[in-house]
């Protein structure tokens, strides 16, 4: 029974991945700014010309090394295996990328309809993964510890925090660097700003689901 209910939460840890990169790929092809996620790594590559996968390992390696200042003794070590699984989810995106191909609904309501997809996927996959107990992505694993160390605080509330802080550093590094702001537009804001709310009501019907299987 112990390994059936494993087999079941690493399927749904998946299936949560899947939602998220589809979630990605909805929102890079809507045309109007990179997902929060991605926002500083793409403009730290193209502020240092580095390919931006390398930024993207640099950018998540430092998210865990901020969740090991802020956890300090609690901190497990296999929390590491997040930079691991990133690069898992690398494959993912591609894959969905792939699927989607050069897809757009026409128009700026199209565009819009597409981030509002990218939203709801992003929620859903988030609260997936998240709920099944196993690794973390990088910055869903930077809320966890957060929100571990701020009594009263629920996990979506956190993440609209640190999403827009995200944003915000991107916008500010390519402001700084660049003269202008590159990446971030009304869709990124959307994302920082709706995907934890979301979170919420998602959460309520998923949880009791997830939790019944595996657990």
């Amino acid at each position: 029974m112990r390994y059936k209910k494993l087999f079941f939460r690493i399927l749904i840890y998946s299936a949560g991945l899947f939602c998220l990169a589809f979630g990605v790929a909805f929102g890079v092809n809507a045309g109007l700014g990179i997902p929060p996620v991605n926002s500083i790594p793409y403009v730290l590559s193209l502020v240092t010309k580095i390919e931006m996968g390398i930024c993207v390992l640099f950018i998540f390696s430092s998210w865990v090394f901020i969740q090991y200042i802020i956890l300090r003794k609690n901190f497990k070590w296999i929390d590491l295996t997040q930079v691991v699984f990133s690069s898992l989810f690398g494959y993912f995106v591609y894959f969905a990328r792939s699927a989607l191909g050069d897809f757009e609904i026409p128009t700026y309501a199209g565009k819009l309809a597409m981030v509002a997809i990218s939203i709801v996927l992003y929620a859903v996959g988030v609260a997936m993964y998240v709920n099944t107990k196993l690794v973390n992505m990088p910055m869903e694993g930077l809320v966890v510890a957060i929100t571990s160390v701020l009594p009263g605080k629920s996990f979506h509330q956190v993440k609209i925090v640190v999403d827009c802080t995200v944003v915000f550093i991107a916008a500010m590094l390519s402001l700084t660097a660049m003269g202008v702001v590159y990446g971030v537009r009304e869709g990124t804001v959307l994302c920082a700003l709706l995907v934890g709310p979301l979170m919420r009501p998602v959460q309520k019907v998923l949880n009791p689901v997830i939790d019944k299987i595996c657990f």
